[in-house]
């Protein structure tokens, strides 16, 4: 379930310098000028481990994080700061967005983004619901429109009737699929475990499959 609420949650998003308001007005320039390789995107971060990971690993690389719930964000911009305290590090390569995914052509230009992690999104399983998962048509145009050609997305998720949707949706859209697991825990690959994965994947599999529009 959804956190609801967070005492002074807009004072801990206002009070964080990485918390970005008004995120349109970098479009087209999000790594303009910068050290910065490539931009790398997570639609629906949680509570942030995952991508605070990334960015530690890769300081060449700009993370923008993007979580539509500001309570959960608000506890991310807390964990994160605990995860740098921890490591020592300062992540001046990340940077939290409150925004909706369907309106991510608005902040990133045609092409700008090179990678997109879809983690344990919501599956939302009633079919009158189905245009809010993350891989139904209208987000599929979303990312095909900011993805760089040469780019993907990574999708992890423990719902199994979402991942055979997914799959069926994106042969529907003619949608690349590179790899496609069915239990990527059995699997010798590399793999940032989100805190929703560490506790889940022992009910059950994990399923990932990486796709894109080339």
């Amino acid at each position: 379930m959804r956190q609801r609420y967070v005492k002074n949650q807009d004072d801990i998003l206002q009070s964080s310098e990485k918390y970005m308001q008004n995120p349109e007005i970098n479009k087209g320039k999000w790594i303009e000028n910068k050290s910065y390789k490539e931009l790398h995107i997570e639609i629906g971060m949680g509570k942030g481990t995952f991508i605070a990971t990334l960015a530690m690993q890769n300081k060449d690389v700009l993370y923008v994080g993007i979580e539509v719930c500001k309570p959960v964000l608000a506890l991310a911009i807390k964990k994160i700061a605990r995860f740098e305290e921890d490591n020592n590090v300062k992540l001046d390569n990340l940077i939290l967005l409150d925004v909706d995914a369907k309106n991510l052509s608005d902040i990133f230009e045609k092409g700008e983004v090179d990678k997109i992690y879809l983690n344990f999104s919501d599956p939302w399983p009633k079919k009158k619901h189905e245009k809010r998962r993350l891989t139904s048509d209208s987000f599929l145009n979303v990312y095909r429109n900011i993805l760089n050609i040469e780019g993907n997305i990574e999708f992890k998720t423990d719902n199994r009737k979402l991942f055979e949707y997914s799959i069926v949706n994106l042969n529907k859209n003619n949608v690349n699929i590179e790899y496609l697991s069915l239990d990527l825990h059995k699997e010798d690959v590399p793999n940032i475990v989100t805190e929703y994965e560490d506790k889940f994947s022992k009910l059950g599999p994990i399923y990932k499959m990486i796709f894109n529009f080339s």
